[in-house]
């Protein structure tokens, strides 16, 4: 009998997706377990994917021809970051290749001025902001929503890049005229949100619209990175927790979201407000490996695939993920792999996931989970395990 487009031979759908990265890489496992064909667009056959990828296709995001290459014999063309052109999208799309998400859809994650014009439209809350053309009518445009101002770059920018936190006219001048855009980018002010605390609400929705949300989840940056997630948020009022999953799944059905969506927001005492959109599996939510039913890996391929989704709820009261981060200065360090004796007879409960990195500083070499019912502990647990891996303690 002649396979469906797509397809393996054992009847089950092969999916590709776009990036060689760690969350490439953490998608595989569940791939598997489900029996779905996984490949990867990787730069390199050392990148972290194309480590554990039986099926990886070399090649850059940008280039048409290597995203072609990907989806030949796919089902689905999905993503690990937001970064390919709009262009090449349509053009596959034109090609009769299935993308999820859409570019209409990922146009929102990947240009941020895109993003706030389509949550204003919608009537979801946002921080004041404005586009500005010009360190002159930036300078207005901070005597209206009062200085410090965030200025950020609207494509391009991730993990803290393209974003400043600007004092005055002349600090913000200064930023603009050091700073290249990308092609397409443009500027971007918003007010300085005196928040509470920051939070990211994920859902998953599959193309005929099914959704789950996930537990709302406390998250702590260092230099504009993730480091330490806590699920669920503690002590975030019930309204609160409630309106910041409304505010995702609005966002995913308002925009047509296919797969997972991540909404990172700002917690205030008076409501959320949405700072930031990813249109896949998102650092936020890699606690969900460990503490959640059903991973958001697992659901972001359920959710393309168009499979009934799984169950999102936590599987103990809370889970802690830390980030295992290179640090500054990394000669005479122990290899990652050293660490494992200590941590793991330490803590048998622990779980951790490298991704197959060499240690550079500021960055992402893996992370550490702990599930449970005592939070302070937990978080004592993770740190110490993330701390080790990276020799600010060595005991």
């Amino acid at each position: 009998m002649t396979q469906p487009t797509g397809t393996q031979a054992t009847g089950f759908p092969r999916v590709g997706m776009v990036g060689g990265g760690q969350l490439s890489r953490m998608t595989a496992a569940p791939a598997a377990a489900l029996g779905v064909g996984f490949r990867v667009l990787a730069l390199d056959p050392e990148e972290s994917a194309a480590q554990v990828a039986g099926d990886v296709v070399l090649g850059r995001h940008d280039d048409l021809d290597a995203l072609l290459r990907l989806a030949d014999g796919v089902a689905v063309v999905t993503f690990d970051h937001e970064h390919v052109p709009p262009d090449h999208l349509r053009a596959l799309e034109a090609e009769g290749v299935a993308v999820r998400p859409g570019p209409a859809a990922l146009v929102h994650a990947q240009d941020k001025i895109a993003m706030r014009e389509a949550l204003d439209r919608a009537g979801l809350p946002s921080p004041a902001w404005r586009h500005v053309a010009s360190a002159d009518e930036l300078e207005a445009v901070g005597s209206a929503l009062g200085w410090p101002l965030i200025l950020k770059v609207s494509r391009g920018g991730y993990d803290g890049r393209g974003v400043w936190v600007v004092d005055d006219a002349a600090s913000a001048r200064r930023v603009m005229e050091e700073t290249s855009l990308a092609p397409g980018a443009r500027w971007l002010a918003e007010e300085r949100v005196p928040f509470t605390r920051e939070l990211a609400a994920q859902v998953a929705r599959s193309p005929h619209g099914q959704a789950v949300a996930y537990p709302v989840v406390r998250t702590v940056q260092v230099d504009g990175m993730c480091s330490e997630v806590v699920a669920p948020c503690p002590d975030l009022a019930d309204d609160h927790a409630l309106e910041a999953q409304r505010i995702a799944l609005e966002i995913a059905r308002a925009l047509d979201v296919t797969g997972m969506l991540a909404v990172e927001l700002f917690d205030t005492p008076q409501g959320v407000l949405v700072n930031e959109l990813a249109m896949r599996p998102h650092n936020s939510g890699h606690w969900t490996i460990d503490g959640a039913v059903t991973s958001q890996f697992e659901n972001h391929l359920r959710a393309v695939l168009d499979l009934p989704l799984g169950d999102p709820g936590a599987v103990a009261p809370w889970a802690v993920m830390v980030n295992i981060v290179g640090p500054r200065e990394t000669a005479g360090l122990p290899s990652l792999y050293e660490a494992y004796r200590h941590v793991l007879a330490r803590d048998p409960g622990l779980k951790v996931h490298l991704y197959g990195k060499e240690m550079r500083p500021g960055r992402k070499l893996g992370h550490v989970t702990v599930v449970g019912e005592d939070l302070d502990d937990l978080l004592a647990r993770a740190h110490h395990a993330a701390d080790y891996f990276t020799g600010v303690i060595d005991e």
